[in-house]
């Protein structure tokens, strides 16, 4: 079928160019003219906070949305009256914008203790109708310049809360030095122009279409903020690397003696074939978030798959077109002092570096173990939370306004939880059992400050806010949730009928962490056995197939930890403009799997793929082992190197949600394509030997038959049942 498909491409490559252009064109026009809004609510389904607000939302709607706060400092003091006068302006010119609808100052008898204790800093705020993601961005910045114009002489205003923090993301950043980096890569690894423009184009309209479509989706489900910057990620990476390997099959088959034609057809049904299953791989790990039932990473999930589809389907029908433009002019536009020749690859290094690893494959394993397993050592201090207003860039109104908090009041003013209180209808003991329940959370050790309870119109339904004394990120504060919600609360409320749910942005990200840390092991267990089966399918082996998962976890949980000694132990935080160590955020983890997961997979699909073709060839397991990763090692370096760059590229964006994904994607591909895919595969496939290739004949039956072209599964020889593997005697490795 994919040969089919690549001569009816490179035939009709005028009619395919032009129905990929008309496409691209009238997606990423409905994407811009009518994409949905992103979403920034991480609430979760079922969970304490989730009811907190569905509580508020139908019995006391009046006090169901979010607040902004406005803190200020004068020099003179916030009662002169000078200051007040300024305050209550701009107080009263907020109070006219749209889904404000109550404002409480220091000045007022309900803003009673909203002033600091040394008279020089207080706050206001100011209540939603709405959540604070579902404020108008405009509105928002609005406010945040009549706050920087109100400032000024000996007073400065500040605003914080999630319709500011939704205001101040940025949605970007790192796309144009990922392309510029891919594009020097390409030019050293082709050594020229037409050559490596071919991956960049095949790349760019994969993801303007593949951004596009998810820009729509949105209308349908939630798409979080940093939804379209992963699909980026994840979309420029693997699209330049399919293109590239197609590529670079395609010019060593015209070297062969093969005609454009022909030699498209081989590209596509070696390669193209090898990227196939690659992407079908990263699909189903990507998916596979679908499964720990978060609706905010719906997007995430769909968005990103969507991405590698539409790449995947740009690099087996759009490139061989333009493959036929190209013809055998693939080299035309050469780059001065660059080699673009490959030449016989058992006189290159790779080739030597394989065999040197095949000689000693005991030490280069153990060694290659132990460098993981110390990488990974940090990964068991992981601590998941989400990054609040101190871990922003100073530049921004979110973070000067938690300093100024942290200043006058402590840190835990920055984390205010939320309580919806379920009162017995008519019954005339409900303020004293306020009053009791008030009592103890001012008495409970972690307590800064608890706001007097306001019932609702109806006598139902009351609100209680508590201020921690410490911060939102801080384990102290996630240990008092805890500790309200099972013993405080429930002991105070006993016999009142009152039921009291804590709620709130920070119990929100509290509950989320929760979910997510119960869910994270069955995801893992799904990725892992699907990844499994598709790979025995592919490799027609049961050892290739266990072997690849476990150095893949591998791979994975050394990334874990060197995200870990950066973004919370601080290990040169400075270098990728981390301001404030803090926990990683909570649905970092299980997105980095899914992604990861499939995209070491691209890896081992194309070099597996490549030692399968020689051992179907030749039966010599270590002569394939060395011959593959010969044939593709400089192939594999220059696609790597460009994930590499193109993850780090995001990490010079302000945000760091998007910093802590980039970096952690960037770690693991490093070691992916450098520790495992040049040592421990080598060493593991030497020690193992012919047993590499071992499959039960009952197992071979039940799996369906999807090997590579040239590497036909009845021309292998008979593989006898794995022994334990015992190193090959010194000098064997070079026969």
């Amino acid at each position: 079928m994919l040969e089919t498909l690549a001569r009816w491409c490179f035939r009709r490559r005028k009619r395919v160019l032009l129905s990929w252009i008309a496409g691209f064109i009238v997606l990423v026009a409905l994407g811009a003219a009518g994409g949905g809004p992103f979403s920034t609510d991480f609430r979760i389904p079922g969970s304490e906070s989730k009811e907190a607000l569905r509580i508020l939302e139908e019995r006391f709607p009046e006090r169901a949305g979010d607040t902004i706060s406005v803190i200020y400092e004068a020099e003179a003091g916030v009662t002169a009256p000078g200051v007040r006068e300024r305050v209550e302006k701009l107080i009263a010119q907020f109070d006219r914008v749209e889904h404000i609808v109550g404002t409480v100052t220091p000045y007022s008898p309900e803003g009673a203790g909203n002033i600091s204790p040394d008279g020089k800093i207080a706050f206001a705020s100011l209540q939603l109708d709405i959540q604070g993601t579902d404020l108008p961005i405009e509105l928002t910045k609005a406010m945040i310049e009549d706050a920087e114009e109100a400032s000024g002489g000996g007073v400065r205003f500040e605003l914080s809360g999630q319709a500011v923090q939704q205001a101040e993301f940025v949605n970007g950043g790192g796309e144009g030095p990922g392309f510029l980096a891919a594009m020097v890569i390409l030019l050293i690894s082709f050594g020229s122009v037409l050559a490596m423009g071919l991956p960049l184009l095949s790349a760019f309209v994969g993801i303007g279409i593949g951004l596009a479509i998810l820009q729509l989706l949105a209308h349908l489900i939630e798409v979080p903020d940093f939804s379209p910057i992963v699909a980026a990620m994840v979309g420029i990476g693997v699209g330049i690397d399919y293109a590239l390997f197609i590529v670079t099959r395609y010019r060593q088959s015209l070297r062969t003696g093969h005609g454009p034609e022909e030699a498209t057809v081989v590209a596509i049904t070696t390669a193209g074939r090898a990227v196939l299953f690659a992407g079908l791989t990263v699909v189903i790990s990507v998916l596979g978030l679908l499964l720990m039932g978060l609706p905010f990473m719906q997007g995430v999930a769909l968005g990103s798959a969507g991405c590698v589809l539409v790449t995947m389907l740009a690099s087996i029908t759009l490139l061989p077109a333009m493959l036929g433009f190209a013809g055998a002019n693939i080299d035309r536009f050469k780059v001065p002092f660059v080699s673009s020749d490959e030449g016989d690859h058992r006189s290159g290094f790779w080739f030597r570096w394989s065999r040197l690893v095949q000689r000693r494959p005991w030490p280069a394993f153990l060694g290659g173990l132990i460098v993981l397993l110390v990488l990974a050592a940090p990964m068991f201090s992981l601590r998941l939370g989400f990054p609040g207003d101190e871990t922003q860039p100073t530049e921004r109104t979110t973070r000067r306004s938690y300093d100024l908090f942290a200043k006058g009041f402590g840190p835990g003013f920055n984390a205010p939880l939320v309580m919806a209180a379920e009162l017995p209808a008519g019954n005339p003991g409900n303020g004293a059992a306020l009053a009791r329940i008030e009592k103890r959370l001012a008495e409970e050790e972690g307590v800064a400050k608890v706001v007097p309870a306001q019932m609702n119109p109806a006598g139902d339904t009351a609100v209680l806010t508590a201020f921690p004394t410490t911060g939102g990120q801080s384990e102290e504060t996630e240990k008092l949730v805890g500790r309200l919600r099972d013993t405080v609360i429930p002991e105070a409320a006993a016999g009142s009928g009152i039921e009291v749910h804590v709620g709130g942005p920070n119990a929100g990200f509290i509950d989320s962490n929760t979910v997510i840390a119960d869910r994270l092991p069955l995801f893992i267990a799904v990725v892992v056995g699907l990844s499994f089966i598709l790979l025995m399918a592919v490799f027609r082996s049961v050892l290739v197939a266990l072997k690849a998962a476990l150095m893949n976890l591998l791979s994975i949980g050394a990334a874990y930890g060197v995200l870990v000694a950066v973004a919370q132990w601080g290990w040169g935080k400075d270098l990728f403009g981390i301001s404030a160590t803090g926990p990683v955020a909570s649905f970092i983890p299980m997105m980095m799997f899914a992604i990861l997961f499939g995209l070491s997979m691209d890896y081992e699909v194309f070099l597996l793929s490549r030692v399968r073709e020689e051992y179907v060839r030749t039966g010599d397991n270590g002569l394939a082992v060395a011959d593959g990763l010969a044939a593709t090692a400089r192939v594999i370096t220059a696609a790597a190197a460009i994930m590499i760059m193109v993850f780090l590229s995001f990490v010079l964006g302000p945000e760091l949600v998007i910093k802590q994904v980039g970096l952690g994607l960037a770690a693991a591909i490093f070691i992916d394509a450098t520790l495992v895919r040049m040592v421990l595969v080598p060493a593991t496939m030497e020690l193992l030997g012919k047993a590499n290739w071992w499959l039960p004949p009952w197992l071979d039956r039940l799996l369906p038959h999807v090997g590579f072209e040239g590497a036909s599964q009845e021309a292998a020889p008979e593989v006898p049942p794995p022994a334990p593997p015992t190193p090959e005697p010194a000098g064997t490795a070079a026969r």
